[in-house]
């Protein structure tokens, strides 16, 4: 089985959809999501700097719509992919590619997402840092005792820790046995109680995208919440607002796909992380990263079983 994983949130570099614009119809198809996510993606993903793109308003629609761009630059092999899964705001991204909801659905949630959580985000001063190693009970202990939460499981020895700046410092200072403490550019504590006044916008946004239809997954499709195969669109759809403040369980979305029998990771536009926790996680499977259009050719060969 090949499985789709679509990135989430730090993923992007300034001017990454450029080569993308090259593709025939990407122009069309980036202003249908621009006109849907209330962002200018053409202009953030070709032209603006590091720290604009960093906000998550305009952070989170970029990435989701440079995986869509991907998954359709994909063509027909696309649909060899025998599962689908994304981290954090990839889920939503995942959500179109599986055919729940269409594209434009897709790119008017991450839109709202986006805004909510940089609202929330805005509230107080936090942040999110990576424990990478050490001993995971002592991990999480350190975490709580600096008052912060285990924000991302990622697999391969790394936890996210989120909450107040203050909380970050003092894990830093205070890393645990065998651990490193790497500070995330990031602009708050995302999957966290903190993000709790972001919910009510989603919500908005997930209910008008239910009443306009939902289809149920056309392939498997794995959450975050507990890496568990999702069949209903509708409970894909309640998950979105879940996630937002509960932990990224891309450790227990690894582990099901060695159940299922994964031979192969495409990690869609704009890609690398979780090819990188991969090579950790799911040892010996054979991955490619979609980072530009010159990348499509390995990804389709995967697909078409040539080279996985």
């Amino acid at each position: 089985m090949i499985v789709l994983a679509c990135p989430g949130q730090g993923s992007q570099t300034p001017g990454f959809l450029t080569p993308w614009l090259e593709l025939a119809g990407a122009r069309e198809r980036l202003e249908a999501y621009s006109d849907a996510a209330q962002v200018d993606l053409i202009a953030h993903g070709t032209e603006s700097d590091a720290d604009t793109i960093r906000d998550t308003s305009i952070a989170q629609p970029l990435i989701v719509a440079a995986s869509l761009l991907a998954f359709h630059a994909l063509g027909d092999a696309a649909s060899r992919a025998g599962g689908v899964a994304g981290h954090s705001v990839g889920e939503v991204a995942a959500l179109a590619a599986t055919g729940i909801v269409s594209d434009e659905h897709a790119m008017h949630l991450v839109g709202e997402r986006g805004r909510a959580m940089a609202a929330a985000a805005a509230e107080a001063a936090t942040g999110m840092a990576a424990v990478v190693g050490g001993v995971e009970s002592d991990v999480l202990a350190a975490i709580a005792d600096a008052g912060l939460e285990p924000a991302n499981f990622n697999g391969g020895g790394q936890i996210v820790a989120a909450g107040s700046v203050e909380g970050l410092a003092a894990l830093g200072d205070n890393a645990p046995r065998g651990a490193r403490v790497i500070p995330l550019q990031v602009a708050g504590a995302f999957h966290t109680r903190y993000m709790a006044s972001a919910r009510p916008a989603l919500q908005s946004a997930v209910e008008a995208a239910s009443a306009d239809g939902v289809q149920a997954p056309d392939r498997t499709l794995w959450t975050n919440s507990d890496g568990t195969v999702i069949t209903d669109g509708n409970r894909a759809l309640e998950l979105i607002v879940h996630q937002i403040t509960s932990p990224v369980r891309w450790d227990l979305c690894m582990a099901s796909f060695a159940d299922a029998g994964i031979t192969g990771m495409i990690e869609l536009a704009p890609a690398g992380a979780l090819v990188g926790l991969a090579k950790r996680g799911l040892r010996g499977v054979p991955t490619v990263a979609v980072k530009t259009p010159d990348d499509l050719e390995a990804a389709v060969a995967m697909l078409n079983g040539e080279n996985a």
